[in-house]
């Protein structure tokens, strides 16, 4: 498994990371064979957050791997906080509370990275330093970033943090094209040349901010996976035909398609299927052809000026 460093820290983690949300619905025995299966492909990053199954994703984790010294070594362990029900959150109490209820779930004694999960706007961006200097001192988090936020929101949050934000984990897979469509549509009246994200891809390279991409599989909000659906023949049709030319799977192109691209973007793949994430992991061995890369953009049901 290839690997990347994330932003300005000297971490090094595999270009693909395991999303932990629906880890939930798994027995401890279940997971186990689901974290055991991602490291032997190399996939020792494993994303959570506190509001996957209240909680219960991370329980089952810990449950699963027993987290003794020498294994807590060999993985890289990141989780989010911030929402809550009906409200989002930032305050120095709020953070504080969440991290110490994922780390009890987690059973381990820090967690790698630490993500605010979706921008407060009643955000006090002195409550967030303080927050993460108490976190960082105490040694219970290493690296900190942040979750679907824009640059100016990042821009805010830099003015008084002393830590970098490492990572801006946002929605982005070939069916979610927001944050590339502007960029190939300058100066133009179309839908897609409308700015929607401050242009965030371009600002994350710009500053050495490592962009992970959520649902990688998904199309709108979370309404489903476009591959092998038949919503999406003229996309699933030219993603068989790479498939079939470079001997992975469709899901592996998607995420081939997302290596691709010169940002340095880490897939966050949240499957529980073993054999699924096998096929996946082999996108590390791919490397789309600029041509490949633009033919599966405009199958999507995008176009070029």
């Amino acid at each position: 498994m290839k690997t990347i460093t994330l932003g300005t820290s000297n971490l090094e983690v595999p270009v693909i990371g395991l999303g932990c949300m629906r880890m939930k619905d798994l027995s401890a025995k279940e997971a186990e064979y689901v974290i055991q299966n991602a490291m032997d492909h190399g996939i020792n990053f494993f994303d959570h957050a506190d509001i996957y199954g209240n909680g219960e994703s991370e329980a089952i984790f810990s449950e699963a791997v027993n987290l003794s010294s020498s294994v807590r070594e060999q993985m890289t362990i990141q989780s989010k906080c911030g929402i809550r029900e009906g409200s989002f959150d930032f305050s120095k109490d709020h953070i504080i509370k969440s991290v110490e209820g994922s780390l009890e779930r987690l059973k381990t004694e820090y967690i790698d990275v630490l993500l605010l999960h979706r921008p407060d706007t009643l955000v006090e961006p002195e409550e967030v330093a303080e927050a993460f200097n108490e976190l960082k001192n105490s040694g219970k988090v290493k690296h900190f970033g942040v979750s679907n936020h824009n640059p100016m929101q990042i821009e805010l949050l830099n003015k008084h943090l002393e830590q970098d934000l490492i990572i801006n984990q946002l929605q982005f897979s070939i069916m979610h094209t927001n944050m590339i469509d502007a960029g190939l549509n300058v100066n133009m009246q179309n839908n897609p040349a409308i700015v929607r994200d401050s242009s965030i891809l371009d600002y994350s390279r710009l500053n050495d901010m490592t962009i992970q991409a959520w649902s990688p599989f998904q199309y709108g909000m979370m309404e489903g996976v476009f591959v092998g659906n038949e919503k999406f023949p003229e996309l699933n049709t030219k993603m068989k035909k790479l498939a079939d030319k470079y001997d992975v799977t469709d899901s592996a192109i998607a995420v081939a398609w997302i290596l691709r691209h010169p940002a340095n973007i880490q897939p966050i793949v949240g499957t529980m299927n073993t054999e699924r994430l096998t096929g996946i992991a082999k996108a590390t061995d791919i490397v789309l052809t600029r041509e490949e890369w633009y033919e599966i953009y405009l199958a999507a049901g995008n176009e070029l000026p």
